[in-house]
């Protein structure tokens, strides 16, 4: 592996020394009294009420109601998120905001309890990785200016994901699932909160067979095996102690194995049997191992200010070994031509081949993100003006580094057989890092009914791409072409909030939206113009929000990845396209009501979003497959004009059902305008879920829990390489104790 520069470690590890932070809303001092809480950006879900700008707080009571282990599940309950599965399960969720993006991810802001989590977040942010949604206690979605204070990528906002906190007492939950598809699920922790020392415990075991069958002889797997631990240790300075003093350090481990594959369907096929996998993908399998390190220190000096800082490494390695092409055709190519290459195809699924006409690759690549993070918070006060002022900092380092190499198989009557083995590195012999230092400085200030959040933030990042020679496997001869970038810009937002009274507000807001370059990327920065107005309402059985939002793209950025359909040779995976003047706009409306008949609580809820614009407002040429060549008007792919949830239920203190429904209208896989070609776009679909609970004693619940109750076959994407069928009806049973 290519060692790192050393000269960002020792920075870091002299600033983690001398440094504070801040600790959110709440003081350190208390938090060390009450549940120990690890949300960092916005806080208890009251809070969301005064934040002079669109955040939302999924929090631990709205994660219990349907029990989601799919992230993309979950954040349908957020206006303005958009998202796209891909193998049924959220493994490798793409998550976008506002019209950001979504492939892998990699244009939000990815963080676990305020850390960035991403496996790469400046050189490689495809979320590859992706933190197990079941031990998470709640999430936190930024999409307006309070995303400034996050970093780096704004344009779209940021996705927090909070852990399980260490209880306030001694305290045991575990959930045990079965399910169809020979799914067992458990979930289980155990922590105590001492007078000064304090820890918790978590695992998650989570393994399917999958939904998908292989045609072919063999019959191979389709599912995936989880392993994933936690464990937290907090020490706390005396109680009775001047200044309140915290060091805190989470470990955490995950091994993934899923039995994925990036090759899909012809219509025709997805038609007849939307659930099987051809013959070719047999053996394809995604390995992965992650390792996390974070250590803290809180310090609360009881005199209006309050620091935190953290040291973290997370180390990430996956090996991706999925098939590439079959006779020198991308998968892709194939499937979208069937005609031209109906031999091919016929490879795909099963007929017999001559050598090397189908190749798999095994797409190896490590990486770490390291760092050191501080925030400083003082409580100042100007007569009847009061402020809060929060400034901060990260400097930060990352790494890919690929080492790929591909095979040569023959298919013989539905069986691969191996005819070439490639050398490590032979085909992918390259790494990408960055350095990052951002500086941030946040108000917010309250007078009378007004709040206001300014805001700045300030992104230096270095990057630089080393290509090796594929037959250098060593790398002994020094890299063959060394490519450096490097970009600085000022990130400046504002919010502002007006209290009409004590259930209605005003808000508004404008920031600027940034992504940075990748790896000798030759595209220019990706910056736009973020404007947002709404309202809010809330009482004791009603809340409603409306946001008009626009996001205004000096330059929008496309990235060519495999998972986005690749972009033609392997040298393009990688490359960056300029997508010049971009308008996305819409309206975002959620609404909740709770209503009692007779004892009995029913729940409404609804989240709505109404993209009203989404087009390119220039024409280019680029080799990214999503795009292709635009025409002024074309509109951006994977964006529905339309997506709504809507949920209801029946609760008593014994026993409890809901239901939900998400409709996702049509929409776009490749760019375009006018009516709707079949073959680039996916129709609308409703799916249902429910989810029934008893509980038998103030300890031990039961429940049963149906995803896509009606059981609708939808097309989940077209990318990368042919239709891909969403998740149909699964059904489990779940047993929870909780201490």
């Amino acid at each position: 592996m290519y060692h790192p520069r050393p000269g960002c470690v020792a920075l870091c590890a002299a600033i983690f020394v001398v440094s504070v932070a801040a600790h959110g809303q709440e003081t350190a001092r208390d938090e060390a009294l009450a549940p120990i809480d690890t949300v960092t950006i916005i806080g208890r879900s009251s809070d969301v009420a005064d934040v002079p700008g669109s955040a939302h707080v999924v929090d631990s009571a709205a994660l219990d109601i349907f029990n989601d282990t799919d992230i993309l599940r979950v954040l349908r309950t957020v206006p303005g998120v958009y998202v796209q599965e891909e193998e049924g399960f959220g493994l490798r969720p793409n998550i976008g905001i506002r019209g950001s993006g979504l492939d892998r991810s990699a244009r939000i802001a990815l963080l676990e309890d305020g850390i960035l989590i991403a496996p790469a977040p400046y050189s490689a942010p495809s979320a590859y990785y992706f933190p197990t949604q079941r031990r998470m206690s709640s999430l936190e979605v930024l999409k307006g200016p309070a995303s400034v204070v996050v970093g780096p990528r704004t344009t779209g906002g940021a996705l927090n994901m909070i852990s399980t906190p260490i209880p306030d007492a001694l305290g045991a939950n575990a959930d045990l699932r079965v399910g169809d598809h020979s799914t067992i699920d458990v979930h289980a922790n155990l922590g105590n909160h001492g007078e000064r020392f304090s820890w918790l415990v978590e695992t998650v075991q989570s393994q399917s067979d999958g939904f998908k069958q292989i045609d072919g002889p063999l019959d191979g797997d389709t599912g995936y095996d989880i392993e994933d631990y936690v464990a937290k240790l907090q020490f706390d300075s005396d109680p009775a102690a001047d200044v309140y003093q915290s060091l805190r350090l989470k470990l955490g481990y995950t091994d993934q194995t899923s039995d994925e594959t990036y090759l899909g369907l012809t219509d025709d096929d997805f038609a007849s049997d939307p659930t099987m996998r051809y013959a070719a993908s047999e053996g394809d399998v995604f390995n992965s191992e992650h390792e996390q390190y974070q250590l803290s220190y809180v310090i609360d000096a009881g005199n209006n200010w309050r620091g935190k800082v953290t040291a973290y490494r997370n180390d990430f390695e996956r090996n991706w070994y999925k098939l590439q092409s079959v006779n020198g055709v991308s998968m892709s190519n194939v499937l979208d031509d069937t005609v031209t290459y109906a031999t091919e195809l016929g490879y795909l699924k099963g007929d017999t081949s001559p050598d090397d006409a189908i190749f798999k690759r095994a797409n190896n690549r490590s990486y770490y993100s390291q760092g050191v993070q501080a925030q400083i918070e003082w409580d100042l006060g100007f007569g009847d003006t009061e402020v809060a002022l929060t400034t901060g900092f990260r400097i930060h380092e990352d790494e890919e580094d690929r080492f790929q190499h591909q095979n040569g198989y023959r298919m013989e009557d539905g069986v691969l057989v191996l005819t070439t083995a490639g050398a490590p590195g032979s085909n992918t012999n390259r790494v990408s890092d960055a350095d990052a230092q951002a500086y941030f400085v946040n108000a917010e200030m309250r007078s009378g009914k007004w709040i206001f959040t300014p805001g700045l933030r300030f992104e230096d990042v270095e990057l630089r791409r080393l290509d090796f020679s594929t037959a250098d496997p060593s790398r002994d001869q020094g890299p063959t072409r060394v490519r450096k970038n490097s970009v600085s810009t000022l990130i400046p937002g504002m919010g502002a909030l007006y209290r009409l009274n004590d259930e209605w507000r005003l808000l508004a807001g404008i920031h600027k939206g940034f992504n940075p370059p990748g790896p000798g990327s030759s595209a220019d920065e990706e910056s736009s113009r973020n404007i947002e107005v709404g309202t809010r309402y809330d009482n004791d059985s009603l809340s409603f929000e409306a946001i008009y939002f626009v996001n205004d793209y000096d330059n929008l950025v496309g990235t060519v990845t495999e998972s986005t359909g690749g972009g033609g040779g392997i040298d393009d995976i990688g490359e960056q396209f300029d997508g010049g003047e971009v308008t996305v706009a819409g309206l975002e409306l959620s609404a909740n009501y709770n209503w009692n008949i007779g004892g009995i609580d029913v729940p409404f809820g609804l989240q709505y979003t109404w993209t009203t614009e989404a087009e390119f407002e220039n024409s280019f040429e680029s080799n990214f497959d999503p795009w292709g060549d635009v025409e002024v008007g074309d509109e951006l792919p994977y964006i529905p004009e339309h997506q709504v949830r809507a949920t209801t239920g029946l609760e008593t203190e014994q026993w409890r059902i809901d239901l939900a429904a998400s409709y996702i209208g049509q929409l776009r896989s490749k760019a375009g305008q006018g009516s709707f070609d079949p073959a680039e776009s996916i129709d609308s679909h409703v799916v249902w879920d429910l989810m029934a609970a008893w509980q038998f004693t103030p300890k031990l619940s039961t429940y049963v829990k149906v995803d896509n109750l009606l059981d609708e076959t939808y097309i989940a994407a077209r990318r990368p390489a042919g239709v891909r069928p969403g998740l149909p009806r699964t059904a489990y049973l779940g047993l929870t104790y909780r201490l």
